[in-house]
């Protein structure tokens, strides 16, 4: 289990494959999520990569003013229905794309993003 916000860090920026997984695949305490994301904003995309993020800290960053952060929340499997339809409508056409290629995606919200007014999202969510 990852401990802390420093050992996040060190983890996912060492050159040692197996630490940089352990960044990738172990669970963190929600507040050790949270902590990461205040001290260091600039891990947050990294935090929504781990495979053992928790719903409440994939939430919170789906609201980050960074598109980046966004799609990076768009692609995980593990959203729930809200969070579809927030990332469905967001702004920025590369986090609407992302939620196209979510094989978890509500069909319904996938129809319509076939109807998108971007061409990118159309494509993607034609596939």
């Amino acid at each position: 289990m990852i401990s802390n916000p420093d050992e996040f860090v060190r983890l996912r920026t060492s050159t040692l494959p197996e630490e940089y997984m352990r960044a990738v695949e172990e669970e963190a305490t929600i507040e050790t999520w949270l902590t990461t994301i205040d001290k260091f904003p600039d891990m947050k995309k990294w935090v929504a990569m781990n495979k053992t993020i928790q719903l409440e800290i994939l939430k919170i960053l789906a609201q980050d003013s960074d598109s980046e952060v966004r799609s990076v929340v768009a692609e995980k499997r593990k959203l729930d229905r809200a969070l579809f339809e927030e990332l469905s409508r967001d702004i920025d056409e590369v986090v609407r794309k992302r939620v196209a290629y979510n094989k978890k995606v509500p069909s319904d919200i996938l129809e319509r993003l076939k109807n998108d007014s971007s061409q990118l999202v159309r494509d993607a969510a034609g596939r």
